[in-house]
């Protein structure tokens, strides 16, 4: 998991999903689940 100040690039891939989660912002991916970032 990366840890990133902007996640914006990583939402465009196929298959991902921004997710709010205890006040942060979380990237996953079921399709690819190397793509996984952490904002905040």
């Amino acid at each position: 998991m990366k840890v990133r100040n902007s996640i914006s690039s990583l939402k465009n891939i196929p298959g991902s999903q921004v997710v709010r989660r205890r006040g942060r912002v979380f990237v996953i991916n079921k399709r690819d689940p190397r793509v996984k970032a952490r904002q905040g």
